[in-house]
């Protein structure tokens, strides 16, 4: 005798929207767009294909929302803040720190976002990387913006502000790609790791003035 099929609990409208979200992150992050099917995060979740539909009209609606809620997370939402209280009060080097620490506690903490948009690039997914840009784009502008201003009241050195960020977020970006993803040990805390990172950034890597010359990309920047 078979035994009795079960039915899958009855959760809120909210409640079941992010066990959808949650399960399909999972897929999305092992195996791309393409490579994931609703009936797939249906099982993963314990519910039927049609539940999907039923909270998302559309598997590309689906992994729109999935974007969506991580850069809404509450998690987000705390950084965005931090940010803001640094540029409140004019703490650059606390700005780069704040950036670089989010970066690499998102690798160490949950590596599923970072996976999803690196299939998104290898897939040549363009809808979704367009909708990656289009949510982080406004932060990443506010961040120029404060950056420009810094400069115009000469407490940066002019350099491209979209320079400086990528400087920041690419040293933290690698960091955690080699660490989180592919393998290679990480022998300092994350605040640490930050703290180095910013300081880089903030003085070079020349040591104090000893009679050692400017390099030629310094040199060029002093003349902005």
């Amino acid at each position: 005798m078979s035994p009795p099929k079960t039915t899958p609990p009855r959760l809120h409208a909210e409640e079941r929207r992010r066990q959808l979200l949650d399960a399909a992150l999972n897929l999305f992050s092992q195996r791309g767009f393409e490579g994931t099917t609703t009936k797939e995060i249906a099982a993963a979740a314990g519910v039927t294909e049609a539940i999907v539909f039923r909270h998302f009209p559309s598997k590309l609606a689906l992994y729109q929302a999935v974007l969506q809620s991580c850069h809404e997370s509450p998690e987000m939402q705390e950084w965005l803040a931090r940010a803001k209280a640094c540029m409140d009060v004019g703490d650059d080097a606390g700005l780069l720190r704040t950036i670089a620490d989010k970066i690499l506690s998102g690798y160490r903490v949950d590596t599923r976002l970072h996976r999803v948009i690196l299939f998104a690039a290898l897939e040549g997914h363009d809808q979704a990387l367009a909708l990656n840009r289009q949510i982080s784009l406004p932060v990443f502008m506010q961040l120029c913006q404060y950056i420009q201003g810094r400069q115009e009241s000469g407490k940066l050195r002019n350099y491209d502000p979209r320079m400086i960020l990528a400087a920041i977020a690419g040293m933290a970006s690698h960091y955690g790609t080699l660490t989180q993803m592919f393998g290679y040990e990480s022998h300092l805390p994350d605040d640490q790791v930050a703290e180095i990172f910013t300081s880089m950034l903030m003085n070079g890597i020349l040591p104090p003035s000893n009679g050692i010359q400017q390099s030629t990309a310094n040199k060029e920047a002093s003349r902005i």
